[in-house]
């Protein structure tokens, strides 16, 4: 569960040409709140890999995302 914290954190960090430029801001409370679930239930084989794979998992798993996740990574850029 802590590696989901942390990619969370990589949602505020655009997936361009700058990727690993400082992030704009980290995932608050209510944002890591509303794609817990999701990570558990879609990405539960990966929360153990790195933060940017657990990422490619909620993305590979749009469409069953809720829509709070969704949200969250919308709101991010993703």
């Amino acid at each position: 569960m802590h590696k989901f914290f942390l990619a969370l954190l990589l949602l505020s960090i655009p997936l361009s040409s700058g990727a690993f430029a400082e992030p704009q801001r980290s995932g608050t409370a209510e944002e890591q709140k509303a794609c817990a679930r999701d990570v558990q239930r879609f990405c539960r084989k990966v929360i153990d890999d790195s933060d940017l794979i657990i990422l490619s998992c909620l993305q590979d798993n749009r469409p069953k995302l809720s829509a709070a996740c969704d949200h969250v990574l919308k709101d991010h850029g993703q």
